[in-house]
């Protein structure tokens, strides 16, 4: 697990297949997608309309977010937006957070409706499905802001982890006045790993759920307040994960 220069995403499938995780700088990522970096910017713009997260375990006040539920048709490019659900794991894979149903605010219509948006999803997904042939995807989405209200802001509260899916896409959108924040990959079932920090906006991790695990590493302020804006896409084989 060595490969730490970012790829183009047509190279992204074999990695994920020889290592278990991918990295795609932003150029490469928007160039693929049609997509200007005006409309990256004005799809980011979102994020400051996040509204906290109110089911956090640990007492913390410093995550804001949104959730929506896709299904993607890999052989036709589909994606169909489900009526809005609630978000579940299970404690196996969500010790702190796992086993009860988190209702989160939707996305909003103009992100979901946009066309940068739709092409990040479809094209993702498409992606991912010649590392892995499936019919379908079943694609959970989240907008994640955590700052440093408190003077501590944790990405990933529940610590290493893997989400109990295929495959789950993490792209950085902006770091602002933070230091910390570092990813952290490693084998699920062996000693091997790597560490880097995210910090170009619009790079963007794809991991294979299945063999990795995954964390981010706590963020401080540089000097009063800060945040990292991120999007956490998750791809599902066999419909999404909810309580039986």
């Amino acid at each position: 697990m060595d490969h730490l220069t970012p790829i183009a995403p047509e190279a992204a499938p074999s990695l994920l297949q020889h290592q278990g995780w991918a990295l795609m700088d932003a150029p490469h990522l928007l160039n693929w997608l049609n997509a200007s970096p005006e409309q990256a910017d004005a799809l980011h713009a979102s994020w400051s309309d996040l509204p906290p997260d109110q089911h956090l375990r640990d007492g913390g006040h410093y995550r804001f977010r949104r959730h929506g539920s896709f299904v993607l048709d890999n052989a036709s490019g589909q994606l169909t937006q489900v009526p809005h659900r609630a978000h579940w794991q299970p404690v196996t894979y969500n010790a702190l957070h796992g086993g009860f149903e988190r209702w989160f605010e939707p996305i909003a219509s103009h992100v979901t409706d946009s066309p940068l948006w739709r092409a990040l999803l479809t094209q993702i997904g498409q992606l991912l499905a010649q590392a892995k042939p499936t019919a379908q995807w079943f694609i959970e989405a989240h907008q994640f802001r955590v700052d440093t209200t408190g003077g501590i802001g944790r990405p990933t509260p529940e610590g290493a982890h893997r989400d109990g899916v295929d495959y789950v896409a993490v792209l950085m959108l902006e770091r602002h006045g933070i230091k910390g924040g570092e990813t952290r990959v490693f084998e699920a079932n062996g000693p091997q790993g790597v560490r880097f920090t995210l910090t170009q906006p619009w790079s963007t991790m794809l991991l294979d759920d299945e063999r990795v695990i995954h964390e981010s590493t706590p963020i401080q302020p540089l000097e009063t307040h800060g945040w990292r804006d991120t999007l956490v896409l998750t791809f599902r084989q066999n419909g999404f994960q909810q309580q039986s």
